[in-house]
């Protein structure tokens, strides 16, 4: 949960330009699921439901899918671009008349440990926050393991850039080599400000520059002068100081950061877990300045018509 402006009106706002391009589906190693069951539980951030996520191993080509085991006939929501409901402070996603909310730092952890293949059983309509990041299921996923299966992936490249802009905030798609992002930030209180990170995935997730060490432990975080505004409108309701960070115009509420770039960093780590609805990162360079859920997903629905 980032808030760089008020949220926007149930109506949404207007459609973002986008530029021609296109994801091309390419040859890539073989796919992964996990090699045993976990299960982790927690409060919601928007909700303020305590809700049971269950990780179970699935076959080739099933791909990522939450399963709400509380609602009748456990209802199956696909981790793709098409199922997404909407992106206000969090992303959505909806198949039928079933939702599951806030999935972005599930599904990054998945896509930066190269988990290809997962039944994500839920009991109720958003995902826990854990510590607000990624960390408590990078830790889940490590203790399941990773199998990889017979069968190749898919990889996305890129035939030509994609550029999309709304007033001073924009995301673009370089066509490159292997997978990079670059995020910026801009906000008014001196305690952020404006800063910009560069990352791309190493071959150990593991290691001291890979997902797990660089991007996954960076915690979500809002302005103290938003809180009551984005409480009055039903949001927030599982947020407290354990589970985000909070900056005001004197500084930091509850500090020690543990990056002093954390707040780019968790952009960057909602990127990562917006374009996992793809399947995977695809080999471009994307680079996002003062975006949101909402450009990061109309980045991935760029090639969609």
């Amino acid at each position: 949960m980032v808030s760089t402006q008020p949220p926007a009106p149930p109506s949404g706002p207007p459609p973002i330009p986008t530029s021609e391009g296109e994801w091309v589906a390419a040859d890539h190693p073989r796919q992964s699921t996990l090699g045993a069951t976990v299960q982790r539980q927690g409060i919601g951030l928007h909700s303020g439901l305590i809700a049971t996520v269950t990780l179970h191993p699935a076959p080739a080509h099933t791909g990522r899918v939450f399963v709400r085991t509380d609602l009748p006939h456990q209802p199956q929501i696909p981790a793709q671009v098409a199922a997404v409901d909407q992106t206000l402070l969090s992303t959505e996603l909806r198949q039928g008349e079933a939702t599951v909310r806030t999935v972005e730092h599930l599904l990054a952890a998945l896509v930066g440990l190269g988990i290809d293949n997962v039944r994500i059983d839920i009991d109720g309509p958003e995902l826990p926050l854990l510590d607000g990041s990624a960390l408590g299921w990078v830790e889940a996923i490590q203790a399941a393991g990773r199998v990889d299966q017979a069968e190749p992936a898919t990889a996305l490249t890129l035939a030509q850039p994609i550029t999309l802009q709304q007033g001073d905030a924009w995301i673009a798609a370089f066509p490159a080599a292997a997978p990079r992002l670059t995020y910026g930030i801009n906000f008014e209180v001196a305690a952020i400000g404006h800063q910009w990170f560069s990352w791309q995935p190493t071959a150990d997730p593991f290691g001291p520059d890979g997902f797990a060490a660089a991007i996954a432990p960076a915690r979500t975080f809002g302005l103290a002068h938003q809180i009551e505004s984005l409480q009055q409108q039903g949001l927030i309701k599982g947020g407290s100081l354990d589970n985000a960070l909070v900056c005001s115009h004197g500084g930091w509420v509850n500090p020690p950061l543990r990056f002093e770039q954390e707040p780019v960093r968790h952009k960057l780590l909602d990127l990562i877990g917006d374009l996992g609805l793809l399947g995977r990162l695809p080999q471009a360079h994307v680079v996002a300045y003062k975006a949101s859920h909402r450009r990061h997903v109309a980045l991935a629905q760029a090639s969609q018509g």
